[in-house]
């Protein structure tokens, strides 16, 4: 008898809700140091270039992690990874509330950072082997705990940062990682058998029929343009909190618009799912891109808190599907059993844009005391992604999931 497929099934929705779950809980490690960021630079006394590094060695940990972490995710497994993940953060935060310099809390954020990965490009890889006809949005919903995170997040930890320092957010995270995130995992444990797993591997064989690129190939050409996406998108990402600071609105402000930059960006990502199983990840890749160019521009007038707070919001409606859409991609190309490792690359590239851009922005305000060429520089970067991705769309001419022949 015909074992019954598992694509798109009632088990493949629970296990998408709980791994939306655990990446709400597991991606607070890529957005504490941004709220607590203003904190620690007064903590430390250092300048802004140097308290950027602290989230810079998080996106370096956070990129080292979706690589490894995802190879070793299709090997042994989404359960095994969570759990030694959710260890890596809660060791991580506990000894960040000791750090007695800057460069120690730097080293010790690269370590969050790479735990905090196994939330991220592993998970999403681990959800697409579950879904077909509903791959984007599933992909989507996954990628979007991301930013649910760091919307939740920033506006829980205010109130505990303003009373008792950033020590304390730290402390208190340690032991919210492990008692959820270990529990979580163990609904992970079950594996698509290999048998329906060719399923998908035979409709991205029949994908990379149509296209002009050879994997190698797409996969170096998605990490370059992940790479200008990501910085651009780091500049409001990793500084709206310095950038409320800098001019009078305060960092309570500033979480809030890191908020709702990142509560828009939720409905982003759930919108570019849809469009990803109607349009292919290339369309919609190039659309997220354009509409994250034009935000930006509308930064350069935006004075006054009204305007911030609305171009925040703006911002993360315009980008919040670009990087799960290189996730889709690599699924509509790539074979299953190489899902884990190629996302990985992908989002790793993704996260070195970011890492580098939360820097270079840093770096541009001490030259010049101001954001304004900080936001030049990321729309720079953000034209050159979009002409990688037009490039990719031209000569591959891939064509809308709903034409694909079934394999």
């Amino acid at each position: 008898m015909t074992e019954p497929t598992l694509h798109d099934s009632r088990y493949s929705w629970t296990r998408l809700g709980v791994s939306l779950l655990i990446a709400v809980v597991g991606n607070v490690g890529m957005w504490a140091i941004v709220v607590i960021m203003p904190a620690v630079q007064a903590d430390f006394g250092v300048d802004r270039a140097g308290v950027s590094m602290t989230y810079t060695f998080t996106m370096i940990g956070y990129a080292l992690g979706n690589l490894l972490i995802g190879r070793a995710a299709d090997r042994f497994g989404m359960t095994l990874c969570l759990m030694g993940a959710a260890a890596t953060i809660s060791g991580g935060f506990v000894l960040a509330t000791m750090a007695p310099a800057i460069w120690v809390l730097s080293l010790l954020q690269l370590v969050i950072g790479f735990g905090t990965a196994a939330s991220f490009g592993p998970l999403i890889a681990d959800v697409s082997h579950w879904f077909l006809r509903r791959r984007g949005i599933a992909m989507a919903i996954v990628a979007s705990g991301n930013y649910l995170s760091g919307a939740i997040w920033p506006t829980i930890l205010a109130g505990v940062l303003a009373d008792q320092g950033w020590r304390a957010v730290y402390f208190v995270l340690a032991g919210i990682a492990v008692i959820v995130m270990v529990p979580l995992s163990l609904f992970l444990r079950r594996a698509m058998p290999e048998e329906q797993s060719a399923i998908a591997t035979e409709r991205a064989a029949l994908n990379r029929a149509t296209a002009g690129f050879s994997p190698r190939k797409l996969t170096l050409l998605l990490g370059l343009a992940g790479i200008g996406c990501c910085v651009a998108m780091s500049m409001p990402q990793a500084h709206i909190v310095a950038y409320s600071v800098d001019l009078g609105f305060g960092s309570e402000a500033g979480a809030k618009m890191l908020s709702l930059m990142l509560l828009g960006g939720v409905g982003s990502r759930l919108a570019s799912g849809f469009l990803a199983d109607k349009l292919g990840g290339v369309r919609t890749l190039l659309l997220g891109s354009v509409l994250q160019c034009a935000a930006l521009f509308l930064f350069l007038p935006a004075g006054d808190l009204t305007s911030l707070y609305l171009v925040s919001l703006v911002f993360g409606l315009a980008q919040g599907g670009i990087v799960p859409s290189y996730a889709v991609i690599v699924r509509e190309y790539m074979p299953a059993k190489e899902a884990g490792a190629r996302v990985g690359f992908v989002i790793m590239a993704t996260i070195v844009g970011m890492a580098g851009g939360g820097w270079i922005s840093g770096w541009i305000y001490d030259l010049t005391g101001s954001y304004f060429l900080a936001f030049v520089n990321g729309i720079g970067w953000n034209m050159l992604n979009i002409l990688i991705v037009l490039a990719i769309l031209i000569r591959s001419k891939p064509r809308a999931p709903g034409s694909l022949a079934p394999a």
